[in-house]
């Protein structure tokens, strides 16, 4: 029977003109998910002059990540973060990212990383020390502090706790000015005194102060084990390295998403257990019979299943990557349909993790989905660490710090919503509480075994 050919022509909105930027950058959220309702799983639509494709069948995203990735390339949305990463592990392309990824990969072995355990366990009690019971507190900026502290440490062997606020600040106007360089003309806008470009270019330099300082103090004193180091003396196979350009973008990547999303999925999940007395028990019980009172190692994530589902259903409801593009290079035959070359396609987490096909409940908070049998669902219908070749390579990292975290944290204290705190997610190029998490701690003293018996 001969094949049909791919379809180029998906459903999509009506008239020529398109989408407006300036739509797309008051509610991404809102449009994304009422393109997919009212046109299904392939939409094709213009945002100004760009075309674009909104995927969300799972089974099309994971062609399009994995098996077609080699015939494309990043998004705008990432070409544009190279203004602040540079064009590091996360913005770069084929061979370079592949040797990039070459060289950095040993970092993060798993055997390298449960080092990083003690240190992560230490930092969350020393924050919890500093929390006064009942006194509200901004759980977004907290969990900041704590996860960039832990990364200066444990990546950079470097003490940056004390210029948490100023690096949250600074990736707070960052962020909140980069949808505004994704509109038309925004090269032009850049090169306008407007006073955002100066709080940007004010933040961007407050960021390399603090990296750079970090370097130089590598570079002063070698032979750490520690991400920096060895990304200095780092050797591919034919023994060359990395040069000073090149370093100072590894790690500007991997200091600034080394954190900023373990961060988030952990603001969320606070957030979403203060409102829901029934799973923050549950949570309880198991950190009370798996630690007996004691603080968490690396040897109970294995038993800790409750708590990292806990993070999980977080992650589904709050993707931190709450969306993903890729921009081909050749016309791309795409399940069904032919992906014309110059597409820019779109897969968002936000709307396949709330897909009722794939998540009965899709709105409810249920960590127990996790422990119990998924069935013969799509594979893709969940990613929030991405797939393919590009998938995260910090997420190893980042499920032990987010499990060793909440584990250490909610041992000792409930996080309850200030009165009149909403959940108000902002997208951004991460999905971010758009006036923090405003939480008030309560002290409770674990139930050892024992007692509890």
């Amino acid at each position: 029977m001969a094949q049909t050919a791919p379809r180029s022509s998906p459903p999509g909105p009506a008239g020529r003109a398109g989408i407006s930027p300036f739509r797309v950058r008051r509610d991404p959220l809102g449009l994304l998910v009422g393109l997919q309702r009212a046109h299904g799983d392939v939409v094709a639509f213009r945002v100004g002059p760009q075309r674009v494709w909104l995927l969300s069948d799972p089974d099309l995203i994971r062609e399009l990540l994995v098996a077609r990735h080699r015939e494309t390339v990043k998004g705008r949305a990432l070409q544009e973060a190279r203004r602040v990463v540079g064009d590091g592990l996360l913005t770069s392309e084929g061979e370079r990212h592949l040797r990039q990824r070459r060289l950095i990969q040993p970092v993060f072995h798993q055997e390298r990383i449960a080092g990083y355990g003690a240190a992560m366990v230490d930092h969350a009690d020393r924050a919890v020390d500093r929390w006064r019971s009942g006194e509200a507190l901004d759980a977004a900026a907290e969990m900041q502090r704590l996860a960039l502290a832990i990364v200066g440490e444990t990546l950079f062997g470097a003490d940056v706790e004390a210029e948490a606020p100023e690096v949250g600040a600074a990736l707070t106007t960052a962020f909140a000015a980069f949808d505004r360089y994704l509109i038309p003309f925004s090269g032009l806008l850049r090169r306008l005194p407007l006073p955002v470009n100066r709080r940007v270019a004010a933040a961007e330099a407050r960021l390399e102060r603090v990296l750079a300082g970090m370097i130089d103090s590598r570079r002063r004193a070698p032979g750490g084990d520690d991400l920096l180091s060895l990304l200095l003396a780092a050797r591919d196979e034919d023994g060359t390295g990395m040069d000073d350009r090149q370093v100072r973008d590894e790690a500007m990547t991997i200091f600034i998403a080394g954190h900023e999303t373990t961060a988030l999925a952990l603001g969320w999940t606070w957030a979403l257990l203060g409102r829901d007395a029934g799973v923050e028990a549950r949570l309880h019980e198991e950190l009370d019979r798996v630690l007996d009172g004691r603080p968490p190692t690396v040897d109970d994530l294995p038993s800790l299943t409750y708590t990292r589902a806990c993070v999980a259903e977080a992650m589904r409801l709050y993707p931190p990557a709450w969306v993903m593009g890729r921009k081909t290079t050749v016309d791309v035959p795409l399940g069904d349909w032919l992906l014309p070359a110059g597409t820019v396609a779109v897969a968002s987490q936000w709307i396949v993790h709330r897909d009722p096909r794939w998540w009965p409940e899709p709105e409810r908070y249920r960590p127990e989905r996790w422990l119990e049998e998924r069935g013969d669902g799509p594979r893709l219908a969940y990613f929030p660490f991405g797939a393919g070749p590009r998938i995260c390579v910090g997420e190893r990292f980042a499920w032990m710090e987010a499990i060793l975290l909440l584990a250490t944290i909610g041992r000792r204290v409930r996080l309850r919503p200030a009165p009149g705190e909403e959940l108000d997610p902002r997208a951004m190029l991460t999905l971010r509480p758009r006036r923090g998490l405003a939480m008030v701690p309560e002290a409770r003293t674990p139930v050892p075994t024992g007692a509890a018996a």
